[in-house]
């Protein structure tokens, strides 16, 4: 936490941020695991103590949610979980995982189903093992949740089943793997909040915007990913594009500084910066404040590590991330489309102010930058914002 404060120390909103965070925050992780807080927990209390410990800032977010939302959310990401936990589990045998990754929408609608013995860490088995109170839950929901919920389930297990069989290596296949791993989260997402009331009953038509916006957010951490994943036997950079840069994957952590590793990281950004401007005009679509912070904060963070990760050579030597005091500022003060806008603005700067003239696609993306930078001065030039716009010039 010091450590942390130091970093933000010329950044005060951010120290505010952290602040809130740590004291007013009411999510707060549990020290013991999973299974020893099981007993006495009922459907919904398992769900959301199992939510706070297989993504905790995911636990954060969903309190951004309508009340009526947040049940249909937390089923919703825990099934999702569990079906990439089970991808995710090189010991499971590959014939048997690929029926169950295709037939788990159909156990979801079974009392009392679970698993032993499957998951990729000790809390995703535990939360398979008592997966009935997933399910319990689940089965509570309204009806019209239960259907976005299942129909995705099955998209996904089915797309994550075709490409247990096959790399991603073409653009082609790599939009795709995405659209089955992030993409459809966003169009399920866009269903419940439709199914809600609380949002245009025609969000969950907008599949194309609903599926970008989920690219974006995927494409960030796999760019960001690369030195985790490649240690872990897996690689999601598509092979159309680091091949040619380098005849093998690995060669990048080997030269990060080099021109070729460069080109080829800063090749991706440019191509995950083609959602923005979808994620941008999404986000104009909601109405309901808090359906519009739940989905702002994860956007947010995306363009900041967007830009974190842009001319970076560090991406293929560690993991890198954005300051928690800048993370915790977007959480707190991302409110409305003005802030949004502003935000999104800021990243893209630090973009512009890392471009290299001698990257290969410096042209294109500096051609691109300089129309989102367009797209997002609109709303947020006010004195408001403008005495912010300078401070953060200062001290960027």
């Amino acid at each position: 936490m010091v450590k942390e404060l130091f970093n933000s120390f010329i950044h005060p909103w951010e120290i505010k941020a952290m602040y809130n965070l740590k004291f007013r925050d009411k999510i707060r992780q549990p020290k013991k695991p999973l299974v020893e807080l099981i007993d006495g927990l009922d459907d919904r209390d398992f769900c959301y103590t199992a939510l706070t410990k297989v993504s905790r800032s995911f636990a954060v977010v969903i309190q951004q949610l309508p009340e009526d939302l947040k049940d249909p959310v937390c089923v919703f990401y825990l099934i999702l979980r569990g079906l990439d936990s089970i991808e995710d589990d090189m010991d499971f045998a590959q014939e048997p995982k690929l029926l169950l990754l295709r037939s788990f929408y159909e156990k979801c609608e079974i009392n009392n189903w679970n698993i032993e013995g499957v998951g990729d860490s000790e809390d995703y088995r535990v939360l398979l093992k008592h997966f009935e109170k997933v399910i319990g839950l689940y089965l509570s929901l309204k009806p019209s949740y239960r259907k976005v919920i299942s129909d995705i389930t099955k998209r996904m297990g089915n797309g994550m089943a075709d490409f247990a069989e096959k790399k991603v290596y073409s653009l082609d296949d790599y939009n795709l793997y995405c659209h089955y791993v992030a993409g459809l989260v966003g169009i399920g997402l866009s269903g419940l909040f439709s199914a809600s009331t609380l949002e245009s009953p025609m969000l969950e038509t907008e599949e194309r915007l609903s599926n970008s916006m989920g690219l974006f957010l995927q494409k960030t951490n796999i760019i960001r990913d690369y030195h985790e994943d490649l240690h872990s036997g897996r690689i999601f950079w598509p092979g159309e594009v680091w091949d040619k840069y380098s005849s093998e994957i690995g060669d990048f952590e080997k030269a990060p500084t080099q021109a070729s590793s460069m080109a080829c990281l800063n090749h991706l950004v440019l191509d995950a910066m083609q959602h923005v401007e979808d994620s941008l005009e999404y986000m104009s679509m909601l109405h309901n404040k808090q359906i519009f912070r739940f989905c702002a904060i994860p956007q947010v963070m995306a363009i900041a590590t967007l830009a974190k990760v842009f001319n970076n050579s560090k991406v293929f030597t560690s993991n890198v991330k954005i300051r928690k005091g800048l993370g915790a500022k977007l959480m707190y003060y991302t409110n409305d489309m003005s802030n949004l806008r502003f935000e999104f603005h800021k990243c893209l700067l630090d973009i512009e102010n890392k471009l290299n003239p001698l990257d290969p696609h410096y042209l294109v993306t500096k051609n691109k930058v300089e129309y989102l930078l367009n797209i997002t001065s609109k709303e947020w030039k006010n004195p408001y914002y403008g005495i912010q716009y300078k401070l953060y010039r200062m001290v960027s």
